[in-house]
């Protein structure tokens, strides 16, 4: 039998798993910086919800995971985390709003592979239930830029709202087909202009093709003036008023951004890496103001708007930018010198400290453990020997400087934090 892992999805070893996760704590970070709190909800969904209509819609359903339990009920891999976010405020209708939580985890989609794309891959999600006001969409772009800040990278954070595509379709006279040009406009970046019009002269008109690519164009206040529908212009102009009053340099109106989901009702984002081989999307969102009550099948509105960060994307774009990796977790080595048991002692005393501790077990040499230490770039490197213990110190060993200094494991403790 050939060992291999199923198409799409990867192993982690502990270089890039350690990378992984000091993305996550500070995304994390972000997001509790905001007075987000976490939610956890399971990887597999009933299929009446992850296919209702007003959830991810057709183009995401093609690409969803599906099985049929034991007992025959219909089953799914979520594709998203704000799907079951909307089913979990659904039946919990008494939680406090605004509803502000975070969540991190799996997803999956079956489509197609490419470079940072996968089949099986993380989120990081932030989203506000029960807010109305467009403050929430520009609260959300805000954290988007302080999370890329924060990792080191120069976005640009695309915005728009589907209110203003739904008035270019109403300045293009589209009465019919109009989800299905959405959905053309959403792969202007992928695919190009071409592609695009290929794909929308299959369900419109050739002028109605050139008004929409004429409209797309357009800055906000040539739109203003040629829009029969202003309230999504206006919530534009209302969402960069308050990110200039954030601060917020890295937005810019771009309205051909659609979004290819179906649930959502207003604002949306995306943010793209500058100076980056990655072309897809590092984050993205909007505003879903219809989806909670559609589940209760309640007439009353849950306003919601929220962001999901591409783990996957973001890793690749650090591993493409030469970022050197952390091989270990490990702040310090011990290095027993015929003094095990003592050193196992000593090595606990610094666990209790709160410092990273590994010890050799083989018993190897100290020239093989210092060149083992070496190679996993661990910081520190404590021996410990006959010596050592007789004038109840150790030696200390600064791998990245090169000094070594004879002291206490008190001291020790003091340097290396």
């Amino acid at each position: 039998m050939k060992l291999q892992i199923p198409k799409g999805t990867r192993d982690f070893g502990p270089e890039e798993k350690i990378l992984r996760q000091q993305v996550v704590e500070a995304i994390k970070s972000v997001f509790e910086l905001y007075g987000y709190s976490p939610l956890e909800t399971p990887i597999i969904e009933r299929m009446d919800v992850l296919s209702s209509k007003f959830a991810g819609g057709e183009e995401i359903l093609k690409e969803t995971f599906r099985f049929t339990d034991q007992g025959g009920r219909e089953l799914g891999l979520r594709y998203d985390l704000t799907v079951p976010l909307c089913r979990f405020v659904g039946m919990n209708p008494n939680l406090k709003m605004p509803f502000k939580r975070y969540a991190v985890g799996r997803v999956y989609r079956d489509g197609p592979i490419k470079l940072g794309r996968y089949r099986e891959f993380w989120q990081c999600d932030a989203d506000i239930v029960g807010c109305k006001d467009v403050v929430a969409d520009a609260e959300i772009i805000k954290i988007a830029d302080d999370v890329f800040k924060k990792l080191g990278f120069d976005v640009i954070i695309e915005v728009n709202s589907r209110k203003v595509l739904e008035a270019i379709l109403d300045y293009a006279g589209i009465k019919k087909n109009r989800e299905a040009v959405m959905v053309a406009i959403d792969k202007l970046k992928k695919v190009g202009l071409d592609e695009v019009k290929k794909e929308m002269l299959q369900s419109i008109t050739k002028e109605q093709t050139d008004k929409i690519i004429k409209a797309i164009k357009m800055k906000i206040d040539e739109l203003d003036k040629i829009l029969p529908d202003k309230e999504g212009i206006d919530e534009i102009k209302k969402i960069f008023g308050y990110l200039k009053a954030m601060n917020v340099k890295s937005a810019v109106f771009e309205p051909s951004l659609a979004r290819g989901l179906a649930y959502y009702t207003g604002p949306v984002y995306e943010v793209f890496l500058k100076k980056s081989e990655i072309k897809s999307a590092a984050a993205g969102g909007g505003r879903y103001d219809q989806m909670i009550g559609e589940f209760l099948g309640s007439k009353q509105e849950y306003p919601a708007t929220g962001i999901s960060f591409g783990l996957e994307v973001i890793t690749e774009a650090l591993k493409l930018s030469k970022k050197e990796l952390d091989k270990s977790v490990t702040t310090v080595f011990v290095i027993p010198i015929g003094t095990l048991k003592e050193s196992l002692k000593i090595a606990q005393q610094l666990r209790d400290a709160g410092i990273s501790t590994d010890i050799d077990l083989l018993g190897r040499g100290p020239s093989k453990n210092l060149n083992y230490a070496n190679s996993m770039s661990i910081p520190y490197v404590i021996f410990i020997g006959e010596d050592e213990l007789k004038q109840k110190k150790v030696k200390l060993k600064d791998m990245k400087k090169g000094g070594e200094s004879l002291i206490n494991i008190e001291e020790a403790i003091k340097k290396i934090r």
